[in-house]
């Protein structure tokens, strides 16, 4: 267990890279509970716009800037021209319409992408290594712990510390009583959504250098993703935070120790956790 201070920091690191995914996805569904499957496409999309990007200006940091900006605007005309149709239907038809978008972006990313695994190159003053007790740990690793913890912050400020953050959350709370005291909530959501899966694309150009980029990609994470929120709560940006740094850990420690198990670890932890809180760490039992 020489490697203990390792794994907990790279267990931090999927973490992170998960609640960048689970924040948004969690609260577009306590907003208007919208189950959106489409949500990892965001992810795979940013990451491979991302890598266009990267190429065309040679700038990582011009990528992780530009593609959250242009996934969001196609999140907004994502929301408008198709999810506002369905907010208000059976979540059965959210699900179905939904699903059939993952594939339609799939098979755009394969289409222009092609299906080989690329690598985005981490930035020049990040790709060193800096020891932790007597082993390396990637700088640009460390980077995104940071980068996950600062926009926890922000969000969290933006949440409790901003008039527009009390109007999330009465819409979370009780959309009609937001509505009848004057919140536009409609364009609220459109907001929250297109922020939601412009940190998707975020985590997906993030996520690049250590994870790679294929078709599919959005598929494996998007499972932990709906994990992480089922344990945090669903609407409650403090449980995404906790519940992905809890998932991310037992991920990577599964992945670590017992590769063979992995999945079923992540899998235990969720089941005992809702057998102890069926309503997870920081959500809402429901009434009635």
């Amino acid at each position: 267990m020489a490697d203990l201070p390792i794994q907990l920091l790279n267990g931090l690191v999927y973490g992170m890279l998960l609640f960048l995914l689970s924040a948004g996805l969690s609260l577009i569904f306590g907003l208007l509970r919208v189950i959106n499957l489409a949500h990892g496409s965001f992810y795979m999309l940013g990451a491979f716009i991302g890598l266009t990007l990267s190429q065309f200006f040679g700038n990582f940091w011009m990528s992780l800037i530009t593609a959250p900006i242009l996934v969001g605007l196609l999140g907004v005309a994502f929301q408008l021209l198709f999810i506002r149709r369905v907010d208000r239907r059976p979540q059965l038809d959210q699900v179905l319409m939904t699903f059939g978008f993952t594939m339609i972006f799939f098979d755009l990313v394969q289409s222009i992408w092609g299906t080989a695994i690329r690598q985005l190159a981490p930035p020049a003053a990040l790709s060193g290594s800096i020891l932790i007790g007597t082993a390396p740990f990637p700088s640009y690793r460390l980077f995104l712990i940071a980068l996950g913890l600062t926009l926890a912050l922000l969000l969290w400020l933006g949440l409790e510390r901003t008039r527009i953050g009390a109007m999330v959350r009465a819409g979370v709370d009780h959309r009609a009583l937001a509505e009848g005291l004057g919140a536009n909530i409609d364009l609220l959501f459109t907001a929250i959504f297109a922020l939601s899966v412009a940190l998707a694309a975020l985590a997906g150009v993030a996520a690049g250098p250590v994870l790679g980029l294929y078709p599919g990609m959005d598929g494996e994470i998007l499972i932990l993703c709906f994990i992480t929120i089922v344990c945090g709560g669903m609407g409650s940006l403090r449980g995404a935070f906790i519940g992905s740094v809890l998932i991310g850990q037992a991920d990577n420690f599964g992945r670590a120790y017992l590769p063979e198990f992995a999945s079923f670890v992540v899998f235990a932890v969720m089941i005992a956790l809702l057998l102890a809180r069926p309503q997870g760490l920081f959500g809402q039992r429901a009434h009635g």
